[in-house]
C-alpha cells in the first residue's frame, strides 16, 4: 500500500512540475499581460467602475441571482485554505518574495477575469427550471463551437471543485479542529458532511443566499483582526514591504530555491487563492442577472473579487505571519501560532472558527461549480444530481482525514489541467470579449446606462440562446 501511495505522489509530482513549471506559469502571466494591454489596463483605469457596478449588484429576477450574490458565490469559492494556509504554504516554499508575485498574478488576473467572466454572461443558457446556467464549458461549446473541449473542462473542473478542492478545504478544516479543539479528524468530517448536504441539496439559491451572508461577515471580521496587527506594528512595515521585494527578486535569500521559487509559488498559490483564469468564477458570473444589463458589467464585478481575495485577505494573512516573525508549525498551524503571538491565545481560536466558515463556504461554492458542469454533460438536464451530491460528499468525507501533502499536490495538478484548458479558450474568444468592452464603455461614455444588443455583433447571434438577451432587451 505504501509503494502505491509513493508512486501515487511520484506521478502527481511530475506532472505538477511539467504543468506548473513549463506551460502554466507562462501562459498565465503571459495571458494577465495580453488582456490587460488589450482591455487598456481596465483593471487600474477603470477601477473605480467597479465599486459603481457594485451599487447596483442586488438586482435579480426569476431566471438569476443577483451580481452581489454571484460575487459573493465566487468570493466563497476564493476565499478558503488559499488565503490562509496557502499564503504560509507560499512563504514556507518561495520566501518572503512569493507574496510579491500572488501580487503581480493577481493584478493581471483581474483583466483575465473580466474576459472569462464576460464571455460566460454572453454564452449563458437556461436549463429546465429556467435557471441561468453557464461557464467555460459553455462558451467553449457555443463560443467556439467545441463542445468536446467543454466536456474535456468539465470533466477536470468535477474533479478540481467536486471532489479535489472539496477535500482540501474539508482537510484544513479538520487539521484546524483537532489542533484547536482536539477534536477527531473523523468527527469533524462527519459534521463537516451533514452541513454542506443540507446547504447543497437547497439548490442554487440556497447557496447563494449562504454566501451573501457568510462571506462579507467573516472576510470583514478577519480583515479587522489584521489591521489591528498592523496598526500595533506600524513601525515594522517597511521593513516587511523590503523584505517581499528582496526576496522577490532574488536580492534576499528564498526558502528553498530563490526567485524561482519566489515566482512559481507566488503564481501557484495565487491561483489557487484568486482562480483568476482557472475558469470556477465564470460558473457563478453566468447565473447572475447583469445590471446593467450588458455581459460587460459582470466582468467588472468578477474584477472586484480577485481583488478582494488576494490583495486585501491574502494580504492581511501575509502580514499576520510576516509581522510575528519566526513561528513553529506549516500551513494553518503557522498562520494560528503567528496571530497568537501578536494579540494573544484566544487567537488560536478566533482563527478556528473564521477558517472554518471560510472553507466550509469554499465547499459550498466549489460543489456549485462541479454541479454546474454534471449539468452541462447532461445537455442542461439537471438529472443524475442526487448519486453526484452523495460523491461529493463522499469526498468531503475522505478530505478530512487524508494526508495534506497529496491533497495538496492533487489540487495543483487538477487546477492547472482545468486551467490550460480554459486559458485556450479564452484567448480564442478574447476578440470578442474586446468587442463587448468597447461596446459598453462607449456607451458609458455616451452617458448612456449600457444595455447588450445582440443585433450588434453579427458573429453571436446564431450562437447565444434564443431568448436569453433579446427578451431582456425587450423590457428595456
Amino acid at each position: 500500500m505504501e509503494q502505491v501511495a509513493n508512486l501515487a505522489n511520484l506521478v502527481v509530482d511530475t506532472l505538477n512540475g511539467l504543468i506548473w513549471g513549463k506551460i502554466l506559469i507562462w501562459l498565465l502571466a503571459g495571458s494577465g499581460v495580453y488582456f490587460t494591454l488589450r482591455l487598456g489596463f481596465i483593471q487600474f483605469l477603470h477601477f473605480g467602475h467597479i465599486f459603481s457596478v457594485l451599487k447596483g449588484s442586488r438586482h435579480s429576477d426569476a431566471s438569476g441571482i443577483s451580481s452581489f450574490q454571484a460575487l459573493c458565490t465566487s468570493l466563497a469559492a476564493r476565499v478558503g485554505t488559499g488565503n490562509i494556509a496557502g499564503v504560509a504554504v507560499a512563504i514556507t516554499l518561495g520566501g518572503p518574495g512569493a507574496i510579491f508575485w500572488m501580487w503581480v498574478i493577481a493584478l493581471l488576473g483581474m483583466a483575465t477575469g473580466f474576459v472569462e467572466a464576460t464571455l460566460a454572461q454572453l454564452y449563458k443558457v437556461r436549463d429546465d427550471n429556467g435557471q441561468f446556467r453557464g461557464g467555460p464549458a459553455y462558451y467553449m461549446e457555443r463560443g467556439l463551437g467545441v463542445r468536446w473541449m467543454g466536456v474535456l473542462f468539465s470533466i477536470f473542473l468535477i474533479i478540481a471543485f467536486g471532489f479535489v478542492f472539496s477535500a482540501v478545504q474539508a482537510n484544513t478544516i479538520s487539521a484546524a479542529m483537532e489542533g484547536a479543539f482536539g477534536i477527531s479528524t473523523w468527527m469533524t468530517g462527519l459534521g463537516i458532511v451533514v452541513l454542506t448536504g443540507m446547504i447543497i441539496f437547497g439548490g442554487l439559491r440556497a447557496i447563494a443566499r449562504f454566501s451573501e451572508i457568510a462571506v462579507p461577515l467573516m472576510a470583514v471580521l478577519y480583515l479587522l483582526v489584521a489591521v489591528f496587527v498592523i496598526l500595533t506594528n506600524l513601525g515594522e512595515i517597511p521593513g516587511v514591504f523590503a523584505m517581499i521585494f528582496k526576496s522577490a527578486f532574488g536580492l534576499e535569500e528564498a526558502a528553498a530555491g530563490g526567485i524561482g521559487a519566489a515566482i512559481m509559488n507566488g503564481f501557484k498559490r495565487g491561483l489557487f487563492s484568486n482562480e483568476a483564469g482557472m475558469g470556477s468564477a465564470p460558473n457563478a458570473a453566468a447565473s447572475a442577472t447583469p445590471h446593467p444589463n450588458h455581459p460587460a458589467s459582470q466582468g467588472y464585478v468578477q474584477m472586484a473579487g480577485v481583488f478582494i481575495d488576494t490583495l486585501l485577505i491574502c494580504t492581511a494573512s501575509a502580514a499576520i505571519i510576516l509581522l510575528a516573525g519566526p513561528q513553529e508549525g506549516e500551513g494553518i498551524m503557522l498562520v494560528q501560532n503567528a496571530l497568537s503571538s501578536e494579540v494573544g491565545s484566544w487567537a488560536k481560536y478566533f482563527l478556528t472558527v473564521i477558517l472554518l466558515f471560510f472553507a466550509f463556504t469554499s465547499i459550498v461554492a466549489n460543489y456549485f461549480y462541479s454541479e454546474n458542469c454534471f449539468v452541462f454533460l447532461e445537455h442542461s438536464h439537471p438529472a443524475g444530481l442526487l448519486w453526484f451530491r452523495l460523491a461529493v460528499l463522499g469526498m468531503v468525507m475522505f478530505g478530512a482525514v487524508a494526508s495534506m501533502p497529496f491533497v495538496w499536490n492533487l489540487a495543483d495538478l487538477s487546477m492547472g489541467l482545468m486551467a490550460i484548458t480554459n486559458l485556450i479558450a479564452i484567448l480564442l474568444l478574447s476578440k470578442l470579449a474586446f468587442k463587448l468592452a468597447k461596446d459598453y464603455n462607449s456607451q458609458r461614455k455616451a452617458g448612456k446606462d449600457p444595455v447588450f444588443d445582440a443585433g450588434q455583433f453579427p458573429e453571436v447571434q446564431t450562437r447565444i440562446e434564443p431568448g436569453v438577451w433579446d427578451d431582456r432587451l425587450k423590457t428595456e
